[in-house]
């Protein structure tokens, strides 16, 4: 049998994004290749003042119901991502085995403008105004909890953290509970609403962060010779997947079939990659065996690309390691900049779109590869490309990498 025949299959998507709100505004976004970084006003006074937010948006009105006060921004970012893919994929609740569906949602902060609201209220009136609602709004797995019962899914629903591979590493369980016949549906991805002023600084003290201040909408640079540190943004992915057999007998459309993943951890310090991408190459190596390609027969890779002068070098050497042939190559965080744990779930989006529309998003602001760094990096303009294969990378704090292997249905 064919790997379209017994492997898993990426049924729907659904996403919020600093660049649209839905998988056509996020895509023409993208492809227009222009970066939505903004100065906000909640971090007025920081070194770093701008972030790519996700605008345009009532949230609490998209998510409704008498629920959304008991919600932090993260969820309501999931769980309208989370409704969007499932009804892409045809699907209702009302007409499925809850036993057999799961949730994995991967979050790296979680509800942390929630604590530090509640932090304030008890420093200026003491621990009777603090909300009893605090430690299940702020838990990172609140997120999962919410979709579950919004869902009605009763099988596992897990909340993992590996920093800002969180959301990649969400598909990657999805794929090993459906091929362990665990369950038959798993709704997968991840969210991240982090922009506040506590976590901003602390990423710009750190020196992640680009410091471009007199010019947010060019300073996430991936790959670019002039880069000097990430921008933070907020947003959520979800993607339903199944079995494709399961998907194909119940009348189900796959979009694209996710065909091998990989991990791996670098071991090597708690923020920065192994310099060489070895830890890294181990997690993509992997994902190519599961799918059983040969590196030269990958079309395209989504890179991390967070625009970090340490990320983005290791990138290369991996990439330029392990694919001479030089596929394409994208970063959408130009674009839509960091979002942390939702990073990896909406680039496997955007990797799914890649496959179905034949067009590769072009990497903003990118003018100038350093010397060295032998990429085909996608500028100026989206690229018309078939692609049959691709793999996502998705990088994170702790050392944590993952790889997604995905092929053209």
């Amino acid at each position: 049998m064919t790997q379209a025949d017994t492997g898993v299959a990426v049924t729907g998507v659904g996403l919020v994004t600093p660049a649209g709100a839905d998988e056509h505004a996020f895509w023409a976004g993208l492809c227009a290749g222009h970066s939505v970084a903004r100065r906000c006003d909640e971090l007025a006074g920081l070194s770093v003042d701008f972030a790519c937010p996700v605008d345009g948006l009532d949230l609490d009105a998209a998510v409704g119901g008498r629920s959304v006060w008991r919600m932090a921004r993260f969820v309501k970012l999931a769980l309208i991502a989370a409704r969007q893919a499932v009804a892409d994929a045809g699907l209702s609740p009302g007409d499925w085995d809850a036993s057999r569906v799961g949730v994995v949602l991967g979050v790296g902060v979680g509800g942390v403008s929630v604590l530090v609201d509640n932090l304030r209220k008890l420093d200026d009136a003491g621990p009777e105004a603090v909300s009893p609602l605090l430690v299940p709004m702020m838990i990172p797995n609140a997120a999962a909890g919410e979709l579950a019962i919004e869902l009605r899914a009763q099988g596992p629903s897990l909340a993992p953290a590996t920093a800002c591979a969180s959301g990649a590493t969400a598909i990657a369980v999805a794929r090993d509970l459906l091929t362990r016949g665990r369950c038959d549906v798993v709704v997968a991805g991840g969210s991240e609403s982090a922009l506040a002023p506590l976590v901003v600084a602390a990423f710009a003290k750190m020196g992640a962060l680009s410091t471009r201040t007199g010019d947010p909408a060019g300073a996430s640079r991936p790959f670019a010779t002039d880069r000097d540190g990430f921008v933070i943004g907020e947003g959520a992915a979800v993607l339903v997947l199944e079995r494709t057999a399961d998907a194909c007998a119940r009348g189900g459309h796959p979009r694209a079939l996710l065909t091998g993943v990989g991990s791996s951890t670098d071991a090597h310090h708690p923020t920065a990659p192994t310099p060489d991408g070895r830890g890294a190459q181990w997690a993509v190596e992997a994902a190519l065996r599961e799918a059983g390609w040969a590196p030269r027969e990958v079309d395209h890779i989504n890179a991390h690309g967070t625009s970090t002068p340490l990320n983005d070098a290791m990138e290369t050497a991996l990439i330029s390691r392990l694919f001479p042939h030089r596929p394409s190559v994208t970063a959408p965080k130009g674009v839509v900049g960091h979002t942390l744990a939702a990073s990896g779930a909406i680039e496997a989006v955007a990797t799914v779109l890649t496959l179905e529309q034949g067009i590769v998003p072009p990497i903003a602001n990118l003018d100038a590869l350093p010397v060295g760094f032998a990429l085909d990096c996608v500028t100026k303009e989206p690229r018309r490309q078939s692609v049959e294969r691709a793999v996502s990378h998705s990088f994170g704090f702790g050392g944590h990498n993952v790889a997604l292997a995905f092929q053209r249905v």
